[in-house]
């Protein structure tokens, strides 16, 4: 994730990872290779739409308040509109999937994107300080 210059978003990024390997494996304990299957699907979901969301925020380069909020209005929409595409295809085309662990692993890792406001990134803490 070099690409993502914002380091709260790396990190909460890292976070939706690692919570959907848990799943995964805490599923497919639970539920075989299908419980498996639909978390990392659910995580998966929510991760791709978190770094389109991230990629187009970080491609800004104004400076004024107006253009940031258009960024991320942007960006939430193109977020928003990936995200109900994938959670139709994956209930649509895939028929065994788990729905619990799909739909749970999804909320999980939308919540720790939410996190990322309370990340601090060190270098601008830094920058302000001085």
């Amino acid at each position: 994730m070099p690409w993502i210059r914002n380091k709260p978003v790396r990190v909460v990024m890292r976070w939706q990872l690692i919570v959907t390997l848990a799943m995964v494996l805490t599923l497919g304990l639970l539920w075989g290779f299908h419980g498996a299957a639909s978390a990392f699907l659910g995580g998966v979901v929510s991760i791709v739409s978190a770094a389109t969301f991230s990629a187009i925020v970080s491609r800004y380069r104004g400076s004024t308040a107006g253009g940031i909020l258009i960024t991320a209005l942007k960006a939430e929409a193109v977020k928003i509109v990936i995200t109900v595409a994938l959670l139709w295809l994956v209930m649509t085309l895939y028929k065994d999937v788990v729905a619990v662990g799909f739909i749970g692993t999804f909320i999980l890792t939308v919540l720790i994107f939410g996190l990322a406001l309370f990340v601090t990134d060190d270098a601008k803490v830094a920058q302000i300080k001085q």
